[in-house]
């Protein structure tokens, strides 16, 4: 990373001390909001509980917790226990490191953790951190704390436009059922030629499994009416073939029977072939009766949603079974008005998806203007020409050169 000419280089671990976390690891997994002291893991759960223990509470603050394995890091400025031993507190070695400041610049720090090892002294303690005058570094760290603000209330408001959109699809889609004219309740199992429940578990073996061969389906594979296979999650050709119920063919609606309920895809040209995964069931609708899309989106509704809710087994997991797929009321108008209703959704929903998709777009570009102020930060082109002058008349300005001489001694003297 280039910097300024009148900063120094400095390894991390001369900025910052470790303390093994084993003291304050809490001994109850018995959480509860309404105690006191927060448990924290250095992953993105962050508090992940509040304890009622009162003693080997941390409260040598402010700190960083780094785990050791992962490399995610927080910035902690109040009292606390741990989860794990998996993790290090690194705690600032003098009292003139500006740990804002060196928690910032270790966020723009990228490094592989496939190898399962501790990281902090082996790799990250020996990173170079560029070194500014003190009042740089905090006027440094202030501003990044200033934009970084400013871009999480924009991504924020950019996730409730995306709530508010999914809103409206759902809110489309009951319109569209509610106002349909001339319909006649069936049962499922009526428009249908075939309801089939994925495969038992006992029928498909570890060694069934292959990396890049016949997607399987599961709920997990089905978001937001689309279909997103896994390669690592597919079998072999002839596993599939050993099983033909399960195949799934071009305007099947596959269906999530656990878990959120209504979730459901439509197979096309692309997905035939592919298999119903035991997580799923899926539909072959009798197309003289039902327009295999107009099912689609039925089945997706806040109408149908409701309907099994209600109706969905199991106590832990929601469980859709084959009696209760098969019992499904579907009030269904003309094949006619059934294409002029799906032209009417797609016409609408169209929109949504370019209104989604520019938001997408635009989280994106978020999260690169994020790693972008922080480069630009440590390059030393985050602060304008006036305020590196303000910082430049502090009384504690001194070279970043002097600055790390005092760092050091003051360091020594703490650990003699």
């Amino acid at each position: 990373m280039m910097m300024r000419e009148d900063w120094i280089e400095v390894e991390l671990g001369d900025m910052l001390d470790y303390i093994q976390p084993s003291k304050y690891i809490v001994e109850s997994t018995e959480y509860s909001d309404n105690y006191k002291t927060p448990v924290l893991t250095a992953g993105k759960s962050f508090i992940i509980g509040y304890t009622n223990e009162t003693e080997n509470i941390f409260n040598d603050v402010p700190v960083i917790i780094f785990d050791d394995f992962t490399t995610a890091t927080q910035f902690v400025n109040f009292h606390f226990k741990v989860k794990s031993s998996a993790m290090k507190i690194l705690k600032p070695t003098s009292d003139l490191v500006n740990i804002r400041y060196v928690f910032y610049f270790m966020k723009t720090i990228r490094q592989n953790t496939d190898t399962h090892k501790r990281y902090w002294i082996s790799i990250f303690s020996k990173i170079k951190i560029p070194i500014a005058p003190l009042p740089e570094q905090r006027a440094i760290a202030a501003k990044i704390e200033q934009l970084l603000s400013e871009l999480d209330n924009g991504i924020a408001n950019l996730k409730a436009a995306k709530s508010k959109l999914e809103i409206y699809r759902q809110a489309i889609l009951k319109q569209a059922f509610e106002e349909s004219i001339n319909s006649v309740c069936f049962n499922l199992s009526e428009i249908t030629n075939k309801i089939q429940i994925g495969p038992f578990g006992s029928q498909l073996h570890k060694e069934d499994y292959v990396e890049g061969g016949i997607p399987l389906i599961n709920p997990m594979h089905i978001q937001d009416g689309q279909i997103y296979p896994s390669s690592s999650y597919s079998i072999t050709i002839q596993k599939r073939d050993s099983l033909p119920n399960y195949i799934l063919l071009k305007d099947d609606v596959i269906m999530g029977r656990r878990g959120e309920m209504g979730r459901c895809g439509l197979i096309t040209k692309k997905e035939e072939g592919w298999f119903c995964g035991t997580g799923s069931l899926y539909l072959r609708p009798i197309k003289q009766k039902v327009y295999p899309v107009f099912l689609y989106y039925y089945l997706r509704s806040p109408i149908i949603k409701e309907l099994l809710t209600g109706k969905a087994t199991g106590t832990t997991m929601t469980n859709l079974n084959k009696t209760i797929i098969s019992a499904l009321p579907i009030n269904l108008p003309s094949i006619e008005e059934q294409a002029q209703i799906v032209q009417e959704i797609q016409t609408r929903l169209s929109v949504c998806d370019k209104l989604n998709e520019s938001i997408d777009q635009s989280l994106e570009k978020a999260q690169a203007l994020r790693q972008s102020i922080l480069k630009k930060a440590f390059k030393g082109k985050l602060l304008s020409e006036d305020e590196l002058q303000n910082c430049r008349q502090q009384s504690d300005w001194e070279t970043a050169a002097k600055l790390l001489e005092r760092v050091k001694k003051d360091s020594k003297t703490k650990k003699s």
